[in-house]
Parts: C-alpha cells; sequence; structure tokens
C-alpha cells in the first residue's frame, strides 16, 4: 500500500475546556505586563481569542470575549467597554469567518486575521477617542502586524497538546 503525498498523517484530538482557558488567562496575563509604550506588541487577548473563535467557535464565544474584555478594561484603567466591545466584534467576525477561514493555508488564514485585528484597534482607538483621550499614532497599529505574523507559530504552539502521535496500528483503518 502506497504512503499518502500529504506531509501530515496526524489527527488532531478534540481541544480541552482547560486548556482553551488556560491560554486565555495566559494571554491576559502576556497583556498586563507592563512594556512601556513599546510599538509592535501585539493584543496577546485578542490574538489567542481570534484563534480559538476560528478554530472552536462554539466553545468560545461572546460571553468569554466579554468577560475578558471588562478585565482589560479594568486592568488597563482604560474606558469601560473598551475592550469589551473591541472583542466582542472580533470574536463575532472570527466566529463568522471560521469555515472559510479554515479553509486556507497558514500564510493565508493570517491575511484574513490582519484586518480582524486592525479593526479591533480602530474600535478602540475610536472609543478612546470619543472619551476625549489623544490619538496614540499610527504606531500603535503595529501590533496588528506582528499579530499576524504572528499567527502561523502560535497555530503550531496551540494545536501542539491536541495531535495525536503517531503509531502504527495496522488493525484500524484511520
Amino acid at each position: 500500500m502506497s504512503q499518502p503525498t500529504h506531509s501530515s498523517r496526524r489527527i488532531l484530538l478534540p481541544v480541552r475546556q482547560w486548556f482553551i482557558v488556560f491560554t486565555l488567562l495566559l494571554a491576559l496575563f502576556l497583556s498586563l505586563i507592563p512594556l512601556g509604550h513599546a510599538i509592535g506588541i501585539p493584543d496577546w487577548v485578542a490574538l489567542v481569542l481570534a484563534f480559538w473563535s476560528v478554530r472552536e467557535p462554539l466553545r468560545v464565544g461572546m460571553g468569554a470575549a466579554f468577560v475578558l474584555g471588562v478585565l482589560m478594561d479594568v486592568a488597563a484603567g482604560s474606558v469601560m467597554g473598551q475592550h469589551a466591545l473591541a472583542y466582542l466584534l472580533l470574536t463575532y467576525g472570527a466566529s463568522s469567518l471560521s469555515r472559510r477561514v479554515l479553509w486556507f493555508p497558514l500564510g493565508q488564514q493570517a491575511l484574513h486575521i490582519l484586518p480582524m485585528l486592525l479593526a479591533t484597534q480602530i474600535v478602540m482607538v475610536v472609543t478612546r477617542l470619543v472619551g476625549g483621550a489623544d490619538f496614540p499614532g499610527f504606531g500603535y497599529f503595529l501590533g496588528s502586524f506582528t499579530g499576524a505574523l504572528l499567527w502561523y507559530p502560535l497555530t503550531f504552539v496551540l494545536l501542539l497538546p491536541q495531535y495525536q502521535p503517531i503509531e502504527k496500528d495496522e488493525n484500524r483503518p484511520i
């Protein structure tokens, strides 16, 4: 019998809910690390939330986005609802387009995620401007591009626990 020509013969196991919660809390922790006004740092919560909204739209939804957004608003001392609104819209867009995005290879998935991350940041800036704050500058939007570049390695890291080990079992048809 001939070997398949594709590169991976692994099967993904179903993701465990505790792992999704752990990665979202880790992203929240990474977003709370004080880095000053460093430009190009992605919004980790938005990136991981977009990933799970694309991969598991029935498990990670609007409730998780709202709770994480309120936590980020409180932690960052920003306008109340700024992150919550942006994350709600991101989750809605990512879960609506999840079936389409997953058809593409990872590089093209990143090109689908980039406008969603940019829209998230635009919503945050507009909310901030309505509240009377100053425009943060165009360097603020570099985080979306960094997030899109990190989509490829982030996918491998977050899917790593789900990979089933390659075992040769001649009695299994799959």
